[in-house]
């Protein structure tokens, strides 16, 4: 959720609440949940872990207004920690838009818990979601933007044209699988030289086969007829969101990535979007100069290039409610020897 200057709660702007990504993840196996209140709703998403059991997961919620709708919000959670009880859930993952808003989860929750210990929220052990995103205003005209750019990435996407690299989005049609087979290979190759977790296979796959429309584009760069940059963006309430992206690395000095960037950027002005969100960025990495394996600094170096002069929205980070405390301190302690060893 939020709130328009009139004061008047509206829909929450975030794909990870869209109706769309629930049924994408009922699409991967998984439970779901759509919660309605007056005027408040939420997406959950339920996962089980091995020894510990079920745990709900809201992504990017609450995004709400702060006046008006202390009544609202009370009952919300009361039906909310029902239904965690009903489904034998240890606890419940949130990701508050600011300390604002937690502080006043944290005050709700104290009025109506059973037991003084009950409905404990505490820092989660780890981030689902990026703390810091970095979203562009794209309103401005194609010569503002590029000469708002810092001139390396200016001069990257000058480059990559010169060199011939050709980049656009696959209709879904007879040869989108043979693009979505591609995409995936190119994850594989990213994920292994930068060291990070791939999803499954088929998520991506389902991703891609689910959403693969006027939501859902995935992008491709080609040079000498090889496929050797893709990206998946979703167009969402007048943002473009930039989701999942992969290179191969074989081929980094034609400067691929810098245009598909700014071709998607184009696209989405096309398409009436105001705003291109880059998602992830970690800024203290690239203040304190980390440059580990799996640093985000170049691939935060990467996305602000583009657009320099804008601030990163920064979020809370992930709070976990308490349902069970055996299970969820079990669950800790798992992390935690997982962590060492």
């Amino acid at each position: 959720m939020s709130q328009d200057n009139s004061g008047q709660i509206k829909e929450n702007a975030d794909f990870l609440q869209s109706e769309e990504w629930r049924k994408f993840q009922e699409a991967t196996g998984k439970r779901t949940y759509r919660i309605t209140g007056e005027d408040m709703s939420a997406s959950v998403i339920e996962h089980e872990l091995p020894s510990v059991g079920k745990y709900f997961y809201i992504p990017r919620w609450p995004v709400i207004g702060i006046m008006n709708y202390k009544l609202r919000i009370t009952n919300f959670f009361r039906e909310l920690m029902n239904l965690a009880k009903k489904n034998n859930i240890g606890w419940i993952r949130i990701e508050p838009e600011n300390e604002e808003i937690l502080d006043l989860i944290k005050k709700k929750l104290e009025e109506i818990r059973p037991r003084r210990t009950d409905y404990e929220v505490i820092r989660a052990p780890h981030d689902m979601q990026p703390r810091e995103i970095l979203v562009m205003d794209i309103t401005k005209s194609e010569e503002e933007l590029l000469a708002e750019m810092k001139p390396k990435t200016r001069y990257n996407i000058n480059l990559a044209q010169k060199r011939g690299v050709r980049t656009w989005s696959v209709e879904r049609g007879t040869h989108s699988g043979k693009y979505i087979e591609e995409f995936i290979k190119l994850v594989k190759l990213t994920a292994k030289r930068k060291g990070i977790k791939l999803h499954p296979r088929d998520y991506y796959r389902k991703m891609i086969e689910n959403l693969l429309s006027d939501m859902l584009s995935l992008y491709i760069a080609e040079y000498n007829n090889k496929v050797i940059a893709a990206n998946l963006v979703v167009f969402y309430n007048k943002t473009a969101i930039y989701l999942h992206g992969a290179t191969d690395d074989e081929y980094r000095n034609v400067m691929a990535p810098y245009l598909l960037q700014w071709q998607t950027i184009l696209d989405a002005k096309k398409r009436g979007c105001e705003f291109y969100d880059f998602g992830g960025i970690k800024t203290w990495n690239m203040k304190h100069g980390t440059r580990n394996k799996n640093s985000w600094a170049g691939i935060s170096r990467f996305k602000i290039g583009f657009s320099p002069n804008t601030q990163p929205t920064s979020f809370p980070g992930s709070y976990d409610i308490i349902m069970n405390p055996f299970r969820y301190w079990l669950y800790r302690n798992l992390q935690l020897i997982k962590s060492i060893f």
